[in-house]
């Protein structure tokens, strides 16, 4: 009990050994795998479609200020210099991407039907080989493909919304004429190449038509945002580095003429637009400008026409040198108010109160106010006269300097708006490299190909044997109760003999046993060694018959009794081979004899005698072979019968051993009938593919039916590179001095 939970206990551990050596039992395997997934990847990096990039790259610079002091302001907030992550959602936005679509037309799709796998490469290499010109048909009768130089170039092409995102069929015809059907082959328009068509709610006009006549196009009217949508996808744009200012734009196309014209597209797009935004502001700015210079000139002609009238009036014309410095110092807090709250009102324009420069400015105007305010308390213990010839004049000077600054400022603004050149610039124009496509890569396609091969290899093998479960260890079997009489190894040679019982060969007067073919192999070594463990096994048996089965079919169990016949006639013994597979029994084609005239016919009373059915086998004299006759109709009942009773009585004392071949036991009940009637039971069980559940189950029918199992035959096992089940059977033969 001890050892049976010790073993339990293991099945659940993970053998790094047992793995490694799975591996390199199946290396041959996993070398095939990978060498076709080489040669898989080899051929598409010269089949594919190459896929080729386009890119390019346009620079943001920092945006100049449209208002005096604001270039000061930004440099106190520490704005950062690039403005890259703002631009970056604008280059892709619909506003860029869509007139380039319409530019382009690449909402239409207009492509060549190829001839399939190789068609692509072939129409590539002529077109490369032969510009301008179009390809017969390689193929007689194959003229709907194109075979190089077919071009088709579609300006309008307008569909009902039915139609839209659905594949239709273009046939070119005679001089330029051409037929537009749907897929299922009906004819929508016909028309001519360079004229526009109407018909069936569709107007298309092709611009350009270059095919065999018969060549098919594959055309597809996409809609209008969706081909934006995968654009704005597909198109990748990125800063490079941080904070550079500078943004790359890469898109991939198998078309390089068209890739490279994309990017122009939206590169020239997004300049224009930057353009136009930047005249828009200084524009703004301007009319914010002028209308507030009349304003400003008023409130000048006004507080001129106050100081004068003040000044006749009192008979004052000059300031102390007191009042003096108290008239320059709020002049400076006026004018830094009043250009501030212009700065404002700009700045209301184009953010929020919560940004940071609506703030700081707020916090600018407010420290101003509160300067003014200390100076208003010093200026109200001067004399009444002082204090109002103070006012009179700041009010002046404050409004003098204010409607000089916006007369500069209105000169600026408007120079600006005339030659505005916008703050962004294309660095590197769209191009493409046509030496060297972006993809396949054969440097990535190949070891990347070899890679999948081996991890596709080691997936198959592991995922096989985790699914078979087959019993790979012998201890395996004897947890179940069966002792393992031998394993016999799986050899070349009894590899050969028992493919040609599987297909059916010719065998008559042509023999397939391997322990007279080949002596000396692994498996016929073994055999002997299940003979001699044979000898103490049937000490306890109640006669001399051994019966032979095995679970399920393909475990070998005929391969095992016929051999085992030969080794035991060599040592001596007069044996008998009896075929009692009655359903697909192939004992006699091993042999080398007919299976007419064998067991099914003694049984059933149709020989005169049994000697009639028994074949003494060449080059054995002391092994006989009984076939399974023609195919009854009722094998299990045939068996049933008293006569297979009395048949093996006749025939136990005229042998020292009859071994009998019966069907498998989980298919037919005929083994659990015979083994009444022997004294030994053994039972084949096949390596890696026999499961300790169906062997369980076969042990325990034969138990319920009255037979008891004196062991198993491990048979076809396969050697292991590691692991305690590992085998390494080797010949040992004499050797020629």
């Amino acid at each position: 009990m001890t050892t049976k939970q010790s073993f339990s206990m293991h099945d659940d551990d993970i053998d790094l050994r047992a793995l490694f050596g799975t591996v390199a039992d199946h290396k041959w395997l996993i070398v095939g795998i990978t060498f076709v997934f080489l040669i898989i990847s080899i051929l598409y990096s010269l089949i594919a479609t190459p896929v080729y990039q386009a890119s390019a790259s346009v620079q943001v610079e920092q945006k100049t200020p449209t208002l005096p002091g604001l270039n000061d302001l930004t440099d106190t907030l520490g704005i950062s210099n690039s403005e890259a992550v703002t631009e970056i959602q604008v280059l892709g936005s619909r506003a860029i991407i869509g007139p380039a679509v319409e530019n382009l037309n690449m909402d239409i799709e207009s492509t060549p039907k190829h001839f399939p796998v190789v068609g692509g490469f072939l129409s590539r290499w002529f077109t490369q080989q032969n510009p301008g010109t179009v390809a017969p048909p390689l193929i007689p009768g194959l003229e709907r493909y194109d075979w190089g130089g077919s071009e088709l170039s579609i300006s309008v092409l307008k569909v009902p919304a039915g139609l839209l995102d659905e594949k239709l069929q273009l046939v070119a015809g005679e001089h330029g004429t051409y037929t537009l059907q749907d897929m299922d082959g009906n004819p929508l328009l016909s028309g001519q190449a360079g004229k526009s068509v109407t018909g069936n709610g569709v107007t298309i006009l092709v611009s350009t038509l270059r095919g065999n006549p018969g060549t098919r196009f594959q055309v597809i009217r996409r809609t209008h945002m969706d081909t934006i949508a995968q654009l704005q996808k597909d198109i990748q744009i990125s800063e490079l580095g941080k904070d550079s200012g500078i943004i790359q734009l890469t898109y991939n196309n198998k078309d390089p003429v068209l890739a490279t014209q994309l990017l122009d597209q939206v590169t020239g797009l997004y300049v224009h637009q930057n353009v136009e935004r930047s005249a828009a502001e200084a524009a703004n700015s301007l009319k914010f400008v002028q209308q507030e210079l009349p304003r400003v000139k008023q409130e000048l002609e006004h507080a001129s026409q106050a100081l004068n009238t003040f000044q006749l009036h009192t008979h004052t014309a000059d300031l102390s040198m007191q009042t003096q410095s108290m008239l320059d110092e709020g002049v400076s807090i006026d004018s830094n108010l009043q250009q501030l709250r212009m700065q404002m009102s700009d700045v209301e324009h184009r953010f929020t109160p919560e940004h940071p420069e609506y703030r700081t400015l707020q916090q600018q105007i407010g420290q101003l106010e509160s300067e003014k305010g200390a100076l208003q308390a010093q200026i109200g213990h001067l004399p009444n006269t002082q204090q109002q010839l103070l006012k009179l004049t700041r009010d002046v000077t404050v409004s003098d300097q204010t409607y000089t600054s916006l007369l500069n400022q209105e000169q600026q603004l408007d120079i600006a708006r005339a030659g505005s050149i916008g703050n962004v610039r294309v660095i590197d124009h769209p191009a493409v490299n046509l030496a060297k496509p972006w993809w396949p890569r054969p440097i990535w396609v190949i070891p990347g190909g070899m890679v999948l091969g081996v991890i596709f290899a080691l997936g198959f093998i592991f995922l096989r044997q985790l699914l078979s479960r087959g019993v790979e260890d012998p201890e395996a079997i004897e947890r179940l109760g069966l002792p393992v009489y031998v394993s016999i190894p799986l050899s070349d040679m009894q590899r050969k003999s028992s493919v040609g019982l599987r297909h059916h060969f010719s065998s008559r007067g042509r023999q397939r046993l391997l322990a007279l073919n080949a002596p000396g192999d692994m498996a016929t070594e073994a055999l002997r060694s299940l003979r001699t463990s044979l000898h103490f096994a049937q000490l306890g048996g109640k006669n001399n018959v051994l019966m032979i089965s095995s679970p399920s079919p393909e475990a070998g169990k005929s391969f095992v009794a016929a051999n085992l016949a030969v080794v035991m006639a060599q040592a001596g013994q007069r044996v008998l081979l009896i075929d009692a597979d009655m359903r697909k029994g192939l004992l006699h084609k091993a042999i080398g004899v007919d299976a007419e005239d064998g067991l099914s016919e003694a049984i059933a009373g149709e020989t005169d005698s049994i000697i009639q059915t028994i074949r003494a086998v060449d080059g054995m004299s002391e092994l006989f072979f009984m076939p399974r006759g023609n195919i009854p109709p009722n094998p299990s009942e045939l068996l049933m019968h008293s006569n297979f009773g009395t048949l093996l009585e006749i025939l136990k004392p005229q042998f020292d051993l009859i071994i009998i071949d019966t069907p498998p036991i989980l298919a037919v009940t005929d083994a659990a009938v015979i083994g009444h009637y022997v004294g030994t039971s053994l039972m084949v069980v096949r390596f890696g593919i026999s499961q300790g559940r169906e062997i369980a189950l076969a042990k325990q029918r034969l138990e319920q039916s009255g037979v008891l199992l004196k062991g198993a035959i491990f048979n076809l096992v396969e050697k292991r590179s590691a692991g305690y089940y590992a085998y390494a059977y080797t010949a040992y033969a004499p050797t020629e001095v």
